[in-house]
Order: C-alpha cells, then structure tokens, then sequence
C-alpha cells in the first residue's frame, strides 16, 4: 500500500509506538495497539533504536565503552502488529547505530514480510558524543540512505549486484523539524536538505513535536517557497508532567509559548499538568483542522492515555 496516496486527503491520525526494552515482552505493546485501535489509525510508526555506548565495570575496577542494544525487534514488532491487528505499519529504518549492509538485511526482511512503507532517518547521536559519528560502514546523512534504498528499489544491491527477485519497491518518508534541527546552522538550510529528500523520492514528512501552531505554519510556508510540495504532517504529543516543562525544549529541541508555560506554573500536580496539556494538545489540532490539515501524527510514549482522550474529543 503506497501512504501518500492517502495522506493528508481525508482526516486521519497516525500514532508512534516504541519497541520494547529487551526481555520485556510484548504484552504492554499490545496493551497500548488496543487502546489506539479504537481510532482507526491510518498507520502505526515503530521506531527503531540500535546499539548505543554504555560504561559498565570491568573485574579491576576499571569502566570499559561497550556497545549494547535495549529496543531490539522493531522489524518483529512491526510484523506481529501488522498481522495481529491488521493495521498498517511504517517502522523506522535509521542510520544510527547500524551499517549499510545490516541495513540492507534490514530492507530483505521486510520485503520478505510484506512491509514496504517505511520512515528514513539519520537517528540520534550517541549520547557521550559532541556530534553525530556514524558507524564504520555506515551513513552519516539521511541522504545516504535514501540512495541506499533507491538503489534497492532499482533492482541492485550494496555491492552492485543484481537482485534476481527485486519484489515491491519501497515507499518512504521523512522527518522534519519546524524549529529547525538541533544540528543545523539555520532553518533555511535545513529546508534545503528537506528539499533534497523529497528530490530523492520522499513522499510526505513528519514534524518533530511542537507546541506553537504559529511556527508550524511559518515552516510550512517557508517550505513551500522552498518548493517542498509533499505533505508535511504535524506531529504532537501532549504535555503530561510538571517536570516537561524543562525536560521537553532540553530533549526535543523545542520552545513551549509562553501561554502554555505560564499554565503549567500554576499546576500542582502532574494530573493537573496532565489535563492541561491534553486541552492544549485538542486545541493545537482543532486550529490544525481549521487551517486544511486532516492527517496529525501522535508520539504515544509516556502519553498513551493523554493522546486517547485527545483523540476522542476530536471525533
């Protein structure tokens, strides 16, 4: 099924789930599909979290980098969703963490599972890094593996070789950022590799979080006269404890207005912060609705319960 046939023509909502930590089976998972079923989704987006550092302690004493991975199975995941619920499914293929041919296994399998809507993106960098440093064999840009795929969905592999069987072509967005990415010296140029992603054979793109419609609609705009043509898709995820307040611009690169963080002042509890961000969160989309945007993407993590019931008032 190609996504972009239907994206952002009728309203819809799209949610993003995350894999399990490992050894944590599947039953939370699953907990969290059954209350996002309810509405219908138009997709599930599973992200992906390859092997990052860790510090663990060796026998002398001594503290010794090693690489682990806490979220395997996104691929598994994304299948097991797909075939128990029948809902489709865009898991993440990232460039972070993994190699290019690992990433080309990665494409094998999920052709093999019928999955061919995927999300491309670079992935954060490792923690203890100043920047981003891709795995050796890797890719350092998002761009990368976008060629990497193209290639694939021409019928050749990393090595040149030609697929005898190439299957169904993938269908892939991407990621963008109404603030601008954390990385990037200005947001001009981060709409011109925006651009260049959609030059590649991006079909739409999927915000970062935000919490001012204003600089959603200036991004919008400014893409445009960038000739960036593909859907944009909001993304929200609804404030839901006293401590976002500062975690959230940390984290996600992104000013709360000052409307909202004067309210979250005068919160006493993280239930009170919790109703106030899914008001906030229902408001958001409404004023979205009222300005032509019918697909909002929702990030599930940690706010399963705020995105239902902003969903619900919604309907």
């Amino acid at each position: 099924m190609e996504l972009k046939r239907n994206i952002d023509k009728e309203r819809a909502f799209s949610f993003e789930v995350l894999p399990p930590l490992k050894g944590s089976g599947t039953q939370s998972l699953f907990a969290t599909i059954d209350k996002l079923r309810e509405y219908d989704p138009h997709y599930i987006n599973i992200t992906t979290h390859h092997s990052e550092y860790v510090y663990r302690e060796t026998e002398g004493g001594q503290y010794e980098r090693q690489r682990i991975r806490r979220r395997p199975g996104t691929i598994a995941i994304a299948a097991a969703i797909q075939n128990r619920y029948q809902i489709p499914v865009v898991p993440h293929v990232i460039c972070s963490g993994t190699t290019a041919e690992a990433i080309e296994y990665e494409l094998i399998d999920l052709q093999f599972l019928g999955i061919e809507n995927v999300l491309l993106l670079r992935g954060d960098k490792a923690k203890d890094d100043r920047v981003f440093t891709p795995t050796k064999g890797g890719h350092a840009h998002t761009t990368d593996l976008i060629g990497q795929v193209n290639r694939f969905n021409e019928g050749y592999f990393l090595d040149g070789t030609p697929i005898k069987n190439p299957g169904r072509r993938f269908h892939y967005g991407v990621a963008c950022y109404p603030e601008k990415h954390e990385e990037a010296p200005n947001l001009e140029m981060d709409l011109s590799y925006l651009r260049m992603k959609q030059d590649l054979g991006a079909e739409y793109a999927v915000t970062q979080l935000f919490y001012d419609n204003e600089k959603y609609f200036r991004f919008v705009e400014m893409a445009r006269a960038n000739g960036v043509t593909i859907p944009i898709i909001p993304g929200i995820k609804p404030f839901a404890k006293l401590s976002q307040l500062t975690m959230v611009p940390k984290t996600f690169h992104c000013d709360l207005p000052q409307e909202l963080a004067a309210e979250v002042l005068k919160c006493k509890t993280d239930d009170d912060a919790r109703e106030l961000g899914v008001e906030w969160a229902t408001e958001q989309c409404r004023q979205l609705y009222a300005s032509g945007v019918n697909s909002l993407h929702f990030y599930t993590v940690s706010a399963v319960d705020s995105v239902c019931e902003v969903v619900r008032r919604l309907l």
